[in-house]
């Protein structure tokens, strides 16, 4: 398990965007025998073997191959997305006498945690070689910024009743000289940057503190993305491990709505389980099962209701069954059954995760896929902390459980 959480950790700390996580991801699955694929392309797809397709390079789906005629794929549906704070297209602007750079949070991010944290910037630019468009993913490995707080002596209430405006209160900065932003964007992908010209560019602000393990014990481990990289990762760590038919389909977008080409909204995971089966399309989704993999909320400690008792799930005290009434997760009582007995086989603990019914409750990719696809579906999570801070908090244990659970699953 110690093993386990370590290359977890490993994976995270060199994926501060979708982009690099699905490069690493893909590094992975090559160097166990899969096989690439491209979707404008014809496939042949050969018994035994397995494979592996991208799209937008920040979604990506991993398969073996051929499905189980009598069960279909075991699907399990994760996301390569995490809250965070994007750079504007035109960012730089100079205030009080120092260089700022704009940016726009992000899905729900959650902005207290963002202030006085060593920032670095990684993503995909786009660029002219001469008169050749090229794409390059860079990933700056210094700290070049900060979001500073405000004292407290300039704003005394900041410990009661302050609220952060997102256009003026959270830009950072990165320089008091001047900063020719784009020859420094540019430099990233090579010292001499004559003949380069920036087009484009999508990068996200990321702190730069390593993940770790925490407490007396290191029972429990800290890190950025937890949410919901950990999911991607234990979904592809049990796929290459199985001796069943399986899928692994991590998408981007899902913390901004999931409606785009590359989210579980679009068409993605769908056309490659069209290209797999053929007309037995249907017949293959009757069969299969979906297993939404993304964090749940632990009860928090110091705020214990903001849950109801009976349900609310631990740290280290096994995987969460999300269960909702109107939809906003997929699980069935057959699903649930089914993930339950397979968890009690391994002797793995399970927990269910149902929100208070006078709070809002969050969804995921399981309702979307679901639907989309016709697939039954279960929705599942390992307890966290702080989600979408800038650090979250999971348990050593509870990554582990849902990766065994989700290796043997295809033989219930």
């Amino acid at each position: 398990m110690r093993e386990f959480n370590e290359e977890l950790i490993q994976f995270i700390d060199a994926s501060p965007t979708p982009f690099h996580a699905v490069a690493w991801l893909a590094k992975m699955l090559e160097c166990h025998g899969f096989i690439r694929l491209e979707e404008d392309q014809v496939w042949n797809l050969e018994e035994d073997k397995d494979y592996y397709v991208t799209r937008n390079d920040s979604s990506i789906i991993a398969f073996t191959y051929p499905p189980c005629a009598e069960k279909g794929y075991t699907i399990v549906g994760a996301h390569t997305d995490s809250p965070h704070l994007r750079l504007k297209p035109n960012p730089l602007t100079t205030v009080a006498g120092v260089k700022r750079l704009g940016v726009e949070p992000y899905g729900g991010v959650l902005l207290n945690p963002w202030f006085d944290r060593d920032l670095s910037l990684a993503g995909r630019v786009v660029y002219l070689e001469g008169d050749v468009r090229r794409e390059a993913l860079i990933n700056i490995a210094s700290a070049i910024a900060v979001i500073p707080s405000l004292a407290i002596h300039l704003d005394r209430d900041a410990n009661s009743s302050h609220s952060i405006n997102s256009q003026t209160d959270i830009v950072p900065i990165i320089a008091t000289g001047d900063v020719d932003f784009e020859h420094f964007i540019l430099s990233q992908i090579r010292e001499n940057t004559t003949g380069l010209t920036l087009l484009a560019h999508e990068l996200s602000f990321y702190d730069t503190q390593k993940g770790s393990f925490v407490g007396v014990n290191e029972e429990f481990i800290t890190s950025a993305r937890l949410d919901n990289l950990l999911s991607c990762y234990v979904g592809m760590s049990a796929l290459m491990e199985t001796s069943y038919p399986m899928m692994v389909a991590c998408m981007d977008h899902e913390e901004v709505g999931s409606d785009s080409h590359v989210g579980a909204g679009g068409t993605f995971v769908e056309e490659t389980l069209r290209k797999i089966a053929g007309e037995s399309f249907t017949t293959l989704m009757r069969r299969s099962l979906m297993v939404s993999c993304d964090n749940a909320h632990a009860q928090h400690p110091n705020f214990p209701t903001k849950h109801e008792s009976e349900h609310a799930p631990l740290l280290n005290q096994g995987v969460a069954v999300k269960i909702n009434s109107n939809q906003r997760y997929a699980t069935s009582a057959r699903t649930q059954g089914r993930f339950v007995q397979c968890a009690r086989s391994l002797h793995i603990p399970i927990q269910t995760f149902v929100t208070r019914s006078d709070m809002g409750c969050g969804s995921t990719i399981g309702p979307i896929t679901s639907t989309r696809l016709g697939v039954e579906t279960i929705d599942v999570g390992v307890p966290t902390l702080a989600m979408h801070s800038i650090r979250e908090l999971s348990g050593v244990s509870d990554a582990y459980g849902l990766y065994r659970i989700l290796m043997h699953l295809g033989d219930f």
